[in-house]
Order: structure tokens, then sequence, then C-alpha cells
């Protein structure tokens, strides 16, 4: 057995220890091992623990269910992402309440540079379906992927027509992988494999309780640069997705619709709260994310006329090579992101780069 991974998996099964807490156990300890030898008395001073998380940290026993997890992941060929490693979404990393471990089957790069989620409502209407099948049809050339919930309506389009496109999609799950649903979903959730995949923080056995699917929103929204809504009640599900994807910073963009037709009720709300952009087409979202298609740049060393500091030289030779989102600089310089906010604005203020909608910074030559 894999020790660390059984360690991994016991730790997000404690009662009472969320992934917030579980973050900032792992911040002190290292890893899950050591947090489950630590001593009670030095639990309990943890901010956040306290005497009862710190009791249900040391009297967690049933490591028998975590070996059986690992049997099952091995069986059904399934990753266990854990957040330290290579292949976790990054994106991820920058939201407070990410889960600490994900289980993945498919070939999709969960890191790719471009990352959009489509939601929306399960009882769409035909110019809902026929919006969503047009903007997907104008992503294919611009090596975009897709992330939407596998629900029916506008998840269940955006998936399909991802696939006769052949466009990597993803769909995040608010169950366990060793089930579907909708069933119905089945067979396209199995093409999925092949072009994309099926992403879940639940271990085996989970249902798709009502419970679990603002947890699987919290997924969709952070692991992308934008989320598409495409038809919503103002109460949907999509809209808790829109909510959470602007407390992380993630641009939102919104299909109008009719004043009477319920459908589109929440994505004018949106729209008319300034908590989401007009979305007309594909190529204004592209434009916005400075995402459209061209020849890349030679790469340019920038240190002519400006003195730069070493922190400074790292992003501008990286800007050089194209526009980066932040994600990309944080992921891709490796600099603490103090260092990388402070470097930003000074090449802003210098004249040196842009920062374009979506978080998006440029070089100006």
């Amino acid at each position: 057995m894999n020790d660390e991974l059984l360690y991994n998996i016991a730790l997000t099964q404690i009662p009472h220890v969320g992934a917030v807490h579980a973050k900032n156990l792992l911040s002190i300890y290292g890893d899950a091992k050591s947090i489950f030898k630590a001593p009670k008395h030095h639990l309990e001073k943890i901010e956040g623990i306290g005497t009862v998380r710190a009791a249900a940290i040391r009297n967690y026993t049933d490591f028998v269910a975590c070996e059986s997890e690992m049997i099952f992941l091995e069986k059904k060929k399934i990753s266990a992402l854990f957040m330290s490693d290579e292949n976790f979404p990054k994106r991820l990393l920058n939201c407070y309440d990410h889960p600490i471990l994900l289980f993945y089957r498919g070939n999709a790069d969960l890191n790719a540079s471009k990352i959009i989620s489509i939601v929306g409502t399960r009882n769409n209407s035909e110019y809902g379906k026929q919006f969503c099948e047009q903007f997907i049809n104008s992503l294919k050339e611009e090596q975009i992927m897709v992330i939407s919930g596998l629900a029916f309506g506008i998840d269940t389009i955006s998936h399909k027509q991802c696939l006769k496109q052949g466009i990597s999609t993803v769909g995040v799950l608010a169950h366990s992988l060793d089930r579907i649903y909708p069933a119905e979903n089945k067979n396209m959730a199995k093409h999925m494999l092949d072009n994309g995949g099926l992403l879940s923080e639940f271990k085996s056995g989970t249902k798709p309780d009502r419970e679990n699917f603002p947890k699987r929103n919290r997924i969709v929204a952070g692991m992308s640069d934008a989320v598409i809504v495409v038809e919503s009640g103002k109460k949907g599900g999509s809209i808790i997705t829109a909510e959470i994807a602007n407390s992380y910073n993630r641009d939102v963009f919104a299909v109008p619709g009719r004043v009477i037709d319920e459908r589109s009720e929440g994505c004018n709300y949106l729209i008319r709260q300034n908590k989401a952009v007009l979305l007309n087409d594909a190529d204004q979202m592209l434009e916005l994310m400075n995402w459209k298609s061209s020849k890349q740049k030679p790469v340019q060393q920038i240190s002519l006329f400006l003195n730069l500091n070493p922190d400074e030289q790292i992003i501008a030779d990286l800007l050089a090579q194209r526009s980066h989102s932040i994600d990309e600089i944080y992921s891709k310089t490796e600099l603490a992101g103090s260092k990388i906010a402070s470097a930003l604005l000074m090449l802003e203020m210098n004249g040196v780069i842009n920062c374009l909608p979506g978080k998006i910074y440029q070089l100006n030559h």
C-alpha cells in the first residue's frame, strides 16, 4: 500500500475537519501522516482546530476503509491528485476553500493554458441550445478546454458539442466516479474519457446528494479562467457558480435573454448587478480574454533601456513570448506571490506591461 496516499485519503475523511482546516494543518505539519501522529495537546492549540477537531483527528481509526478506497482507485484506473501533486489543477490553489484531494479519469491537461466553464439551466430553451452550440463551434481552433457539470440541459449540450468538435471537455461530478448521474449521460461520459475526463472530490459510494452540488460548483468555478452562464433562473445552481467565480476573481460572462423569460432571469440579474459581462458571442469573449489566435512573436530580451530587478526581468522575459494570465505567471515563474505582485506593479507603472481584462498581462512592444 502507498502509505502517503493512505494518509492523504484519511485526512479528507476526518469528521469536522474540512478542506480549510486540512490545509492549515498541512502548512504546519508538512504532510498528512504527521498530522495523525501529532500530540492532541499540540493540535488543540492550533487556531480553528480546538478540542473537538483535535479529538476527531486522534480518534480516527478507519484506515481499512481508506485501504479499500485505494484498491478501488487502482482497479478503476483512477488517479488520486493531492494538492501538492504536479497534475493537481493549479488554478484551484488560489481558491481559499479548494479541495486537498481530487479523483480523476481522463487524458485532459487540468492545467491547460486556456480553460472556461459553461454552466446553465437543466431546462434550457432552443435559444440557449443554439447559442451554446454556436459558441462552442467558434472555439474549435482556439485550444480551449471546456468544463461543465455533466447535468441535464446546458451542461450536457456543452459536453456533447465539445465532443463533436474535438474540443477537450471535463465533467466535474457531484458524486463519486463509480457512477454517472444522470444515468442518461453514461455513454457521453465514456466518450469524454478519450477527449477530456471526469473529475470528483468524492470517494467511492458517494451519491449525488443535494449538499454536494455547491461543492462541485466551486471546483467548476475555481478551475476556470472564465465562467460562461448561458441560461439560468435567478436562484439556479449556475448563479451559485457565478457568485463563487466572482469571489475567486474569475471573469464571468452571461448571455442576455428576454425579460419575460424565467430562464434568463439569472443571466439578466448578473449583468444588471455588474457581476457578469454581457456576452454576445465567442469572438467577444476571446477578445476580452486576449485569447485571439495569432502567430507567436519571437522571444525578446527586455533589458536594453530599463533597469529591471531580477524578478521583473523574469516576468518581462516570460511575457515577451506571449500574454499570460496571473495564474500562469504564478505557475511558470515559481516566484513568491508577494514578489510577483510587486514586480507586476512596477512593470505596469513603468509602462513595460499592460493588464488586460481577465487579469491577462501583456508586454508593451
